[in-house]
Protein backbone atom coordinates (compact mmCIF):
# COMPACT_ATOMS: atom_id res chain seq x y z
CA UNK A 1 0.00 0.00 0.00
CA UNK A 2 1.78 3.24 -1.17
CA UNK A 3 1.03 5.81 1.41
CA UNK A 4 1.81 10.01 1.40
CA UNK A 5 5.42 10.57 3.16
CA UNK A 6 3.80 11.98 6.45
CA UNK A 7 1.57 8.39 7.14
CA UNK A 8 4.16 6.50 5.84
CA UNK A 9 6.08 7.97 9.18
CA UNK A 10 3.76 6.81 11.76
CA UNK A 11 3.42 3.09 10.03
CA UNK A 12 7.58 2.27 10.01
CA UNK A 13 8.28 -0.91 10.23
CA UNK A 14 10.93 -3.51 12.20
CA UNK A 15 11.90 -3.14 16.31
CA UNK A 16 12.10 1.00 15.51
CA UNK A 17 8.48 0.59 14.56
CA UNK A 18 7.55 -1.38 17.89
CA UNK A 19 8.81 2.10 19.60
CA UNK A 20 7.14 4.27 17.46
CA UNK A 21 4.02 2.22 18.25
CA UNK A 22 4.63 2.34 21.83
CA UNK A 23 4.72 6.38 21.85
CA UNK A 24 1.63 6.54 19.65
CA UNK A 25 -0.25 4.10 21.62
CA UNK A 26 1.00 6.69 24.64
CA UNK A 27 -0.96 9.34 22.72
CA UNK A 28 -4.36 6.88 22.12
CA UNK A 29 -4.21 6.45 25.88
CA UNK A 30 -3.83 10.02 27.22
CA UNK A 31 -6.77 11.00 24.07
CA UNK A 32 -8.96 8.78 24.91
CA UNK A 33 -8.75 9.45 28.68
CA UNK A 34 -9.02 13.27 28.09
CA UNK A 35 -11.68 12.64 26.62
CA UNK A 36 -14.05 11.99 29.00
CA UNK A 37 -13.78 15.38 30.89
CA UNK A 38 -13.99 16.65 27.45
CA UNK A 39 -17.47 15.16 27.06
CA UNK A 40 -18.30 16.39 30.56
CA UNK A 41 -17.36 19.58 29.61
CA UNK A 42 -19.26 20.10 26.16
CA UNK A 43 -22.83 19.74 28.64
CA UNK A 44 -22.26 23.12 29.54
CA UNK A 45 -22.65 24.54 25.87
CA UNK A 46 -24.76 22.25 24.39
CA UNK A 47 -27.63 19.87 25.45
CA UNK A 48 -26.12 15.85 25.68
CA UNK A 49 -28.64 14.72 22.66
CA UNK A 50 -26.36 17.00 20.37
CA UNK A 51 -23.37 16.73 22.14
CA UNK A 52 -23.55 12.60 20.77
CA UNK A 53 -24.68 13.78 17.68
CA UNK A 54 -22.11 16.55 16.74
CA UNK A 55 -19.07 14.53 18.17
CA UNK A 56 -20.06 11.41 15.92
CA UNK A 57 -20.67 13.19 12.88
CA UNK A 58 -17.40 15.16 12.86
CA UNK A 59 -15.74 12.10 14.23
CA UNK A 60 -17.12 10.28 10.86
CA UNK A 61 -15.87 12.94 8.73
CA UNK A 62 -12.84 12.25 9.76
CA UNK A 63 -12.22 8.54 9.33
CA UNK A 64 -13.68 8.94 6.13
CA UNK A 65 -11.18 11.79 5.36
CA UNK A 66 -7.94 9.28 7.15
CA UNK A 67 -9.36 5.96 5.44
CA UNK A 68 -9.43 7.43 1.94
CA UNK A 69 -5.57 9.32 2.50
CA UNK A 70 -4.38 5.69 3.52
CA UNK A 71 -6.30 3.67 0.82
CA UNK A 72 -8.07 2.00 3.30
CA UNK A 73 -11.58 3.82 1.88
CA UNK A 74 -13.68 0.99 0.79
CA UNK A 75 -17.68 -0.18 -0.07
CA UNK A 76 -19.10 -2.25 2.90
CA UNK A 77 -19.88 -5.71 1.43
CA UNK A 78 -23.29 -7.74 2.07
CA UNK A 79 -21.45 -9.95 4.35
CA UNK A 80 -20.67 -6.98 6.84
CA UNK A 81 -24.01 -5.37 6.59
CA UNK A 82 -24.64 -7.25 10.06
CA UNK A 83 -21.74 -5.92 12.06
CA UNK A 84 -22.21 -2.68 10.66
CA UNK A 85 -25.36 -2.25 12.08
CA UNK A 86 -24.54 -3.83 15.38
CA UNK A 87 -22.06 -1.58 15.95
CA UNK A 88 -22.93 1.58 14.54
CA UNK A 89 -26.38 1.04 16.56
CA UNK A 90 -25.37 -0.47 19.70
CA UNK A 91 -22.04 0.92 20.24
CA UNK A 92 -21.54 4.07 18.39
CA UNK A 93 -25.23 4.68 19.03
CA UNK A 94 -26.78 3.89 21.82
CA UNK A 95 -23.82 3.72 23.89
CA UNK A 96 -22.57 7.26 22.90
CA UNK A 97 -25.68 8.87 24.17
CA UNK A 98 -25.97 6.71 26.93
CA UNK A 99 -22.91 8.24 28.05
CA UNK A 100 -23.70 11.59 27.15
CA UNK A 101 -27.24 11.48 29.17
CA UNK A 102 -25.51 9.87 32.29
CA UNK A 103 -23.02 12.73 32.24
CA UNK A 104 -25.41 15.02 33.06
CA UNK A 105 -25.48 13.41 36.68
CA UNK A 106 -22.11 11.57 37.12
CA UNK A 107 -18.93 12.76 37.59
CA UNK A 108 -16.73 11.89 34.17
CA UNK A 109 -14.27 10.26 36.39
CA UNK A 110 -16.81 7.42 37.94
CA UNK A 111 -18.71 6.98 34.58
CA UNK A 112 -14.73 6.41 33.04
CA UNK A 113 -14.77 4.10 35.81
CA UNK A 114 -18.45 2.49 35.35
CA UNK A 115 -18.01 2.19 31.35
CA UNK A 116 -15.01 0.66 31.00
CA UNK A 117 -16.73 -2.58 33.25
CA UNK A 118 -17.64 -3.77 29.77
CA UNK A 119 -15.11 -6.20 29.88
CA UNK A 120 -16.03 -7.69 32.70
CA UNK A 121 -19.85 -8.45 30.97
CA UNK A 122 -18.53 -9.49 27.65
CA UNK A 123 -17.14 -12.88 29.80
CA UNK A 124 -20.38 -14.34 30.48
CA UNK A 125 -22.03 -12.84 27.28
CA UNK A 126 -19.32 -14.67 25.53
CA UNK A 127 -20.15 -17.72 27.62
CA UNK A 128 -23.66 -17.75 27.02
CA UNK A 129 -23.49 -16.98 22.90
CA UNK A 130 -20.11 -18.14 22.07
CA UNK A 131 -19.93 -20.87 24.03
CA UNK A 132 -16.46 -19.54 25.53
CA UNK A 133 -14.82 -21.46 27.96
CA UNK A 134 -15.46 -19.44 31.61
CA UNK A 135 -12.08 -20.84 33.04
CA UNK A 136 -11.19 -19.81 36.77
CA UNK A 137 -8.64 -17.03 35.87
CA UNK A 138 -11.89 -15.24 34.45
CA UNK A 139 -14.19 -15.74 37.02
CA UNK A 140 -11.46 -14.60 39.38
CA UNK A 141 -11.50 -11.43 37.53
CA UNK A 142 -15.36 -11.53 37.18
CA UNK A 143 -15.49 -11.62 40.66
CA UNK A 144 -12.84 -8.77 41.13
CA UNK A 145 -14.40 -6.30 38.76
CA UNK A 146 -17.82 -7.03 40.86
CA UNK A 147 -16.29 -6.44 44.08
CA UNK A 148 -14.92 -3.37 42.22
CA UNK A 149 -18.59 -2.57 41.78
CA UNK A 150 -19.99 -3.01 45.27
CA UNK A 151 -17.36 -0.81 46.79
CA UNK A 152 -18.11 1.77 44.44
CA UNK A 153 -22.17 1.70 44.92
CA UNK A 154 -21.51 0.59 49.07
CA UNK A 155 -23.84 3.17 50.83
CA UNK A 156 -21.38 4.30 52.97
CA UNK A 157 -19.94 6.25 49.59
CA UNK A 158 -23.28 6.40 47.75
CA UNK A 159 -26.33 7.64 48.16
CA UNK A 160 -29.04 5.30 47.45
CA UNK A 161 -32.13 7.93 47.68
CA UNK A 162 -30.27 10.73 45.07
CA UNK A 163 -32.72 9.61 41.63
CA UNK A 164 -30.39 11.41 39.57
CA UNK A 165 -27.46 9.86 40.65
CA UNK A 166 -29.11 6.83 40.40
CA UNK A 167 -30.26 7.26 36.82
CA UNK A 168 -27.42 8.47 35.82
CA UNK A 169 -25.09 5.43 36.71
CA UNK A 170 -27.68 3.19 35.64
CA UNK A 171 -27.45 4.64 32.03
CA UNK A 172 -23.06 4.36 32.28
CA UNK A 173 -23.60 0.48 33.73
CA UNK A 174 -27.02 0.52 31.04
CA UNK A 175 -24.07 1.46 28.12
CA UNK A 176 -21.41 -1.07 29.40
CA UNK A 177 -23.73 -3.68 29.30
CA UNK A 178 -25.06 -2.72 25.52
CA UNK A 179 -21.08 -2.24 24.49
CA UNK A 180 -20.60 -6.13 25.63
CA UNK A 181 -23.27 -7.08 23.13
CA UNK A 182 -21.37 -5.17 19.79
CA UNK A 183 -18.30 -6.72 20.97
CA UNK A 184 -19.37 -10.23 21.16
CA UNK A 185 -21.27 -10.20 17.93
CA UNK A 186 -18.10 -8.42 16.59
CA UNK A 187 -16.30 -11.86 17.77
CA UNK A 188 -18.42 -13.81 16.22
CA UNK A 189 -18.67 -12.05 13.06
CA UNK A 190 -16.84 -13.19 9.80
CA UNK A 191 -15.08 -10.17 8.75
CA UNK A 192 -15.15 -9.37 4.66
CA UNK A 193 -13.32 -5.66 5.33
CA UNK A 194 -11.39 -5.28 8.66
CA UNK A 195 -12.72 -2.81 11.32
CA UNK A 196 -10.96 -0.38 10.42
CA UNK A 197 -12.57 0.30 6.98
CA UNK A 198 -16.24 -0.09 8.30
CA UNK A 199 -15.54 2.31 11.34
CA UNK A 200 -16.78 5.33 9.33
CA UNK A 201 -19.80 3.81 7.65
CA UNK A 202 -21.02 2.36 11.29
CA UNK A 203 -20.44 6.15 12.33
CA UNK A 204 -22.45 7.41 9.08
CA UNK A 205 -24.97 5.46 10.35
CA UNK A 206 -24.77 6.53 14.35
CA UNK A 207 -24.21 10.05 13.10
CA UNK A 208 -27.85 9.66 11.40
CA UNK A 209 -29.41 8.14 14.10
CA UNK A 210 -28.30 10.54 16.83
CA UNK A 211 -28.79 13.69 14.50
CA UNK A 212 -32.72 12.88 14.17
CA UNK A 213 -33.43 11.46 17.49
CA UNK A 214 -31.21 15.16 19.13
CA UNK A 215 -33.28 17.28 16.15
CA UNK A 216 -37.03 15.42 17.40
CA UNK A 217 -36.34 15.48 21.12
CA UNK A 218 -34.10 19.19 21.47
CA UNK A 219 -34.73 20.90 18.22
CA UNK A 220 -32.21 23.11 16.48
CA UNK A 221 -29.29 23.30 18.91
CA UNK A 222 -28.51 25.97 20.67
CA UNK A 223 -24.67 26.40 21.85
CA UNK A 224 -23.49 28.40 24.70
CA UNK A 225 -20.35 29.79 24.66
CA UNK A 226 -18.92 29.50 20.00
CA UNK A 227 -15.29 29.83 21.10
CA UNK A 228 -14.81 27.10 24.31
CA UNK A 229 -17.07 24.74 22.56
CA UNK A 230 -15.63 25.09 18.99
CA UNK A 231 -12.05 23.96 20.73
CA UNK A 232 -13.93 21.66 22.78
CA UNK A 233 -15.77 19.80 19.67
CA UNK A 234 -12.91 19.58 17.52
CA UNK A 235 -11.11 17.70 20.39
CA UNK A 236 -13.90 15.15 20.89
CA UNK A 237 -14.52 14.96 17.20
CA UNK A 238 -11.35 14.89 15.77
CA UNK A 239 -8.96 13.99 17.70
CA UNK A 240 -10.80 11.76 20.58
CA UNK A 241 -12.80 10.30 17.83
CA UNK A 242 -10.93 10.17 14.22
CA UNK A 243 -7.30 10.54 14.38
CA UNK A 244 -7.47 8.68 17.77
CA UNK A 245 -9.35 5.76 16.41
CA UNK A 246 -7.03 5.75 13.44
CA UNK A 247 -3.91 5.48 15.38
CA UNK A 248 -5.24 2.67 17.71
CA UNK A 249 -5.62 0.61 14.45
CA UNK A 250 -2.16 1.23 13.64
CA UNK A 251 -0.76 0.01 17.24
CA UNK A 252 -2.80 -2.75 17.18
CA UNK A 253 -0.73 -4.13 13.70
CA UNK A 254 2.50 -3.20 15.58
CA UNK A 255 2.14 -4.23 19.00
CA UNK A 256 1.43 -7.57 20.74
CA UNK A 257 -2.24 -8.45 21.29
CA UNK A 258 -1.72 -8.62 24.82
CA UNK A 259 -0.05 -5.53 25.00
CA UNK A 260 -3.18 -3.16 23.44
CA UNK A 261 -5.23 -5.10 26.07
CA UNK A 262 -3.69 -3.84 29.37
CA UNK A 263 -2.46 -0.64 27.61
CA UNK A 264 -6.11 -0.27 27.05
CA UNK A 265 -6.55 -0.16 30.63
CA UNK A 266 -4.71 2.81 31.24
CA UNK A 267 -7.78 4.55 29.59
CA UNK A 268 -9.87 5.07 32.62
CA UNK A 269 -6.92 5.62 35.05
CA UNK A 270 -6.32 9.01 33.02
CA UNK A 271 -9.55 9.72 32.35
CA UNK A 272 -9.90 9.89 36.07
CA UNK A 273 -6.78 11.73 36.43
CA UNK A 274 -7.92 13.74 33.90
CA UNK A 275 -11.65 14.40 35.41
CA UNK A 276 -9.71 15.49 38.60
CA UNK A 277 -7.10 17.84 37.53
CA UNK A 278 -9.45 19.72 34.32
CA UNK A 279 -13.25 19.37 35.90
CA UNK A 280 -11.87 19.97 39.70
CA UNK A 281 -14.11 16.48 40.76
CA UNK A 282 -13.85 15.64 44.13
CA UNK A 283 -13.02 12.04 43.84
CA UNK A 284 -13.53 9.75 47.10
CA UNK A 285 -11.55 6.58 47.95
CA UNK A 286 -14.32 4.56 47.02
CA UNK A 287 -13.99 5.96 43.08
CA UNK A 288 -10.17 4.85 43.43
CA UNK A 289 -10.46 1.22 45.16
CA UNK A 290 -13.13 0.78 42.88
CA UNK A 291 -10.83 1.35 40.04
CA UNK A 292 -7.65 -0.80 41.15
CA UNK A 293 -10.21 -3.69 42.00
CA UNK A 294 -11.77 -2.90 38.09
CA UNK A 295 -9.23 -3.00 36.33
CA UNK A 296 -7.15 -5.77 37.92
CA UNK A 297 -9.76 -8.02 37.44
CA UNK A 298 -10.48 -7.22 33.89
CA UNK A 299 -6.57 -7.59 33.76
CA UNK A 300 -6.86 -10.60 35.06
CA UNK A 301 -10.02 -12.18 33.11
CA UNK A 302 -8.74 -10.85 29.83
CA UNK A 303 -5.59 -10.70 29.13
CA UNK A 304 -4.53 -14.25 28.21
CA UNK A 305 -1.08 -15.35 26.25
CA UNK A 306 -0.41 -14.30 23.18
CA UNK A 307 -2.23 -16.55 20.38
CA UNK A 308 -0.22 -18.64 18.05
CA UNK A 309 0.06 -16.40 14.40
CA UNK A 310 -1.89 -18.09 11.78
CA UNK A 311 0.15 -17.36 8.16
CA UNK A 312 -2.30 -16.12 5.37
CA UNK A 313 -1.64 -16.06 1.59
CA UNK A 314 -1.03 -12.29 1.52
CA UNK A 315 0.22 -11.56 5.01
CA UNK A 316 0.62 -12.46 8.46
CA UNK A 317 -2.08 -12.33 10.68
CA UNK A 318 -0.66 -11.54 14.21
CA UNK A 319 -4.00 -12.08 16.66
CA UNK A 320 -5.33 -9.19 14.04
CA UNK A 321 -7.09 -11.20 11.56
CA UNK A 322 -6.68 -9.64 7.82
CA UNK A 323 -9.33 -9.33 6.28
CA UNK A 324 -8.11 -11.99 3.60
CA UNK A 325 -7.25 -14.60 6.89
CA UNK A 326 -9.54 -17.60 7.25
CA UNK A 327 -9.10 -17.36 10.65
CA UNK A 328 -12.32 -17.40 12.93
CA UNK A 329 -10.38 -15.03 15.33
CA UNK A 330 -11.51 -11.16 14.86
CA UNK A 331 -9.10 -8.49 15.92
CA UNK A 332 -9.08 -7.07 19.07
CA UNK A 333 -11.74 -4.25 19.60
CA UNK A 334 -9.52 -0.57 19.70
CA UNK A 335 -10.95 1.20 22.91
CA UNK A 336 -13.84 4.15 22.44
CA UNK A 337 -14.04 7.41 23.54
CA UNK A 338 -17.60 8.22 24.93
Amino acid sequence: MNLPAGLQRLTPKGARGRSHAGLLFAIVIVTWGVNWPVSKALLAHVSPWWSAALRSAIGMTTLFVICALTRRLVVPKRGDLPVILSVGLLHMTVFSLLVALSLQYVSAGRSAVLAYTTPLWVMPAARLWLGEALTLRRLLGLACGLLGLAVMFNPLAFDWHDHDALAGNALVLLSAFVWAVAIVHMRAHRWVNGPFELSPWQLLLASAMLCTIAFAVDGVPHVRGWVVFSGLLAYGGVLGGGIAYWLAGVVTRRLPAGVTSLGLLGVPVVGTLASALMLRESLGADVWGALVLIVGGIALGTVQRPATPCLTGRERCPRICAPQCDCRRTPPVPDRSP
